[in-house]
């Protein structure tokens, strides 16, 4: 098995799920017993300071909670940048990481920038690898720039451009092919 950790999963054309269609994951684990990240382009309309008020200091007041994926969506994940990695909870690539648990006051010291996610998406043994096999997922190393983008909502057509070639064109296809 080769760990997709630090890796965005693009979806592919033949992801149609809602929960999917259009997301680009960060994986921030995958070992044998499953997979998990966070889906970097849901934001929501929800401010973090209004949904989860004690996490506002590691972000900032106007900040928008993102959709993070299906799994427990109730539950607050973050994905931050430490200005010491060895600091991350789980570190997922260079200065990537996430903090888990319960978040105390000096957080906020241990990060350069956060963004808070609800919930998380998340595969069981050999689940991503079937997916990946199938082809629904398209592989890219992320960069920082992909974790905290200034438009959320273009990140799928922005890293499928870097990719160039063949997953360029994928951004000329529209959301429901039906309607072409």
């Amino acid at each position: 098995m080769d760990s997709q950790r630090g890796n965005l999963l693009i979806a592919g054309p033949s992801l149609f799920d809602p929960n999917i269609r259009r997301t680009v994951v960060m994986v921030g684990e995958h070992n044998d017993e499953g997979a998990l990240g966070v889906v970097l382009n849901r934001p929501t309309p929800a401010r973090v300071a209004d949904a989860v008020p004690p996490l506002m200091p590691l972000v900032g007041d106007d900040e928008l909670l993102f959709v993070g994926g299906p799994v427990q969506p109730q539950s607050p994940v973050i994905l931050a940048e430490f200005e010491h990695p060895e600091l991350a909870d789980v570190l997922a690539f260079g200065s990537i990481g996430f903090l888990t648990g319960e978040v105390t006051d000096g957080a906020s010291e241990r990060v350069r920038r956060a963004r808070v996610f609800a919930g998380y998406a998340g595969w069981g043994p050999g689940q991503l690898e079937s997916e990946l096999d199938a082809g629904g997922w398209i592989i890219e190393p992320a960069v920082v720039a992909d974790v905290f983008p200034d438009d959320p909502d273009a990140l799928w057509t922005s890293v499928l451009r870097r990719k160039g070639g063949e997953f360029a064109l994928m951004v000329t296809m529209p959301f429901d092919p039906s309607t072409n």
